[in-house]
């Protein structure tokens, strides 16, 4: 009798590359409107320096940018398209009219400014749109099934590994399902990191 293998309860992350052309006006304008939101939080500012090593973020001030300025509302319009595509590739028996965009915000990460393992709570989709990128500092996402692992031998190939790094460059996305844990190790470059963070919740 013949054998089968089969791959059990796999998630998928999208990156897309070249999301928004880096040329294009909306790209530019999407960078002029982050350094503005930077060097105007007073409150971002103080929030981040409790709260996030060495780095800067609108999180816990400014986390509606896609209802402050055109282009970003503009770019959640393209993300509402990409999320709906997403949720069909996810097979969620849901409407897209029922996810909604919840949260935006801005990360600016200068060297040595990391982002520990976390999770989104009650989110469905999250994900990032990626401004700034002078070098390869990667997101990755920890195997779910991790912390269940009893008496497991060490895996021998690194293509079975329990994390995944991709390496985003400026005008790419990626979503995820806001329940799979993510880091962004150290970054080491001068240059600072600059992204755009989202959350899609259920209505």
């Amino acid at each position: 009798m013949a054998s089968a293998s089969t791959i059990c309860f796999a998630t998928q992350i999208i990156h897309k590359k070249k999301f928004i052309s880096t040329r294009s006006k909306l790209f530019h304008q999407l960078l002029v409107d982050a350094e503005q939101v930077f060097h105007s939080d007073a409150a971002g500012q103080r929030w981040s320096k409790k709260s996030y090593f060495q780095g800067y973020t609108s999180y816990g001030s400014l986390d509606q940018l896609h209802r402050m300025t055109d282009s970003f509302f503009s770019l959640s319009k393209k993300l509402n398209v990409m999320v709906t595509q997403y949720v069909k590739l996810l097979g969620f028996e849901i409407k897209s009219s029922q996810l909604y965009l919840s949260r935006m915000w801005l990360n600016v990460m200068p060297k040595f400014c990391y982002h520990p393992w976390h999770i989104h709570p009650l989110s469905v989709i999250s994900g990032t749109f990626y401004l700034q990128i002078p070098g390869p500092t990667p997101i990755r996402f920890e195997d779910p099934r991790l912390p269940l692992f009893m008496n497991r031998p060490p895996i021998r190939t690194p293509l079975d590994s329990n994390y995944i790094s991709l390496f985003p460059r400026p005008g790419d996305l990626i979503l995820f399902e806001s329940w799979l844990r993510h880091e962004v190790p150290a970054h080491q470059f001068e240059t600072p990191r600059i992204s755009v963070s989202f959350n899609f919740d259920w209505a």
